[in-house]
């Protein structure tokens, strides 16, 4: 995790609150849980340090692959898949 993401969990620790370190998630899991529960300037600033293709790259692989259970709340999954689709090409 670099440093400019690593202060923006930091200073969004209530989000990770479940988490003994969260400087220590993964990439995907920060994107999880600012789309689920971070509010629109979390998420634009996310964009900023991680970049909008990246972002949509986890966030498609998280959703589209394979798998019977995500952890997207289905209004999350539905409205950044709509998001995504149409600003990510």
């Amino acid at each position: 995790m670099n440093e400019q993401l690593k202060q923006f969990v930091i200073e969004r620790k209530m989000l990770f609150w479940s988490v003994e370190d969260p400087t220590a998630l993964s990439l995907e899991s920060v994107v999880e849980t600012i789309l689920n529960y971070g509010n629109w300037q979390d998420f634009q600033i996310l964009l900023s340090i991680a970049g909008q293709e990246k972002v949509a790259a986890i966030f498609v692989k998280e959703t589209e692959a394979k798998k019977i259970r995500t952890n997207y709340r289905p209004e999350v999954k539905n409205y950044f898949k709509l998001y995504f689709h149409k600003y990510a090409r």
